[in-house]
């Protein structure tokens, strides 16, 4: 009992520590371009800080936003709504979650909806843990089996229903619960003998490893295949005024991504390393290792129609899209492009 309730709160210090609300992290201005005379303040909302999004917190360490005239202000807005909420209400320049909740926006008819205007990774960045190791795990094991999974309507558990029926599992036929809040999920299967596994974003997964409290079985981003999970998007209104900020910030993340593809998961986990001092370094770079090698971070971030589509087949399937949206309203590929160049 003591081993659990040690586990139990080392587990919440670390959710404490990654999943901080809104407090805000401020990136100083560097050098800046010779066309831009003042650093611009720009306030970015991520759902949740994890190394899942390496890339951008390259960007950051290296001052790649301060090369570009931004001086960035990085908050966590823990789970995409709270995302979207901060944008729309003016607190945030730029959203950076699952494109779903731009569609949702879009589809309750609001006029200043948002644009996405780059893909950052291109698989799911959470795995299967279970109580004991499974080497020969299938996806068929976790019939009439307790899962603690995602919020409903949410990347996370959309992908993992996604998943289970490509490999033709209808998702009732698990037992999901969707009651735990994100990122409390590892404390409660730690707290809890009822769940027999847990869907785990990284730090989570690797922790609750670690503390031998379960074992990786299965990566959702391997399973599902190539999805458009997180891209950055903005306001109608805000793209159509300052574009040039918007082309500024994605060159900033494209030099992010041209680091994550030319260095190794050492190199990286180093970098970033400031971002998640909560993280000993070799675990970071165990964590980095599996992004890297499961390719999770596209060459570009340019959102194609295509993978828009397989977003959107994955709502219908889920059941939170009736109909077609207009991938030309919700995505603007031309700063992604132009920052590939």
């Amino acid at each position: 009992m003591k081993r659990k309730f040690l586990m139990l709160l080392s587990v919440l210090m670390a959710g404490l520590l990654l999943f901080t609300g809104c407090a805000g992290k401020k990136e100083e201005p560097a050098a800046k371009k010779d066309t831009v005379q003042e650093a611009v303040p720009v306030t970015l909302c991520e759902v949740a800080h994890s190394c899942f999004y390496a890339p951008m917190y390259v960007a950051i360490e290296k001052g790649y936003f301060a090369e570009e005239g931004i001086a960035l202000t990085l908050n966590n807005g823990a789970g995409a709504d709270n995302v979207m909420n901060a944008m729309i209400a003016g607190d945030a320049d730029i959203g950076f979650m699952g494109s779903e909740a731009s569609i949702y926006v879009y589809t309750q008819g609001k006029t200043d909806y948002a644009v996405n205007f780059a893909q950052l990774t291109q698989r799911a960045g959470n795995f299967l843990v279970a109580r004991e190791a499974d080497d020969d795990f299938t996806w068929a094991d976790l019939k009439d089996k307790v899962v603690l999974g995602g919020r409903a309507g949410g990347m996370p558990e959309m992908v993992f229903e996604y998943i289970l029926k490509q490999n033709g599992i209808d998702p009732a036929e698990v037992n999901i619960d969707q009651s735990v809040s994100f990122g409390n999920t590892a404390a409660a299967f730690i707290g809890s003998d009822e769940y027999e596994y847990t869907v785990e974003f990284e730090p989570f997964a690797t922790s609750l490893e670690s503390q031998q409290a379960g074992h990786i079985v299965a990566s959702l981003g391997v399973d599902s295949g190539y999805v458009p999970y997180t891209a950055f998007c903005a306001r109608k209104s805000l793209i159509e005024e300052q574009p040039e900020l918007i082309q500024a910030f994605t060159d900033a993340l494209q030099k992010g991504m041209d680091y994550v593809q030319q260095h190794s998961p050492e190199e990286i986990a180093k970098t970033i390393a400031p971002q998640f001092q909560e993280t000993d370094l070799t675990s970071l770079t165990t964590i980095i290792r599996r992004y890297y090698e499961q390719d999770t971070w596209k060459e570009d971030l340019i959102f194609t129609e295509d993978a828009f589509n397989l977003l959107t087949d994955i709502l219908k399937d889920a059941g939170e899209l009736k109909a077609d949206v207009p991938y030309d309203a919700l995505v603007d590929t031309s700063f992604a492009e132009k920052a590939a160049r």
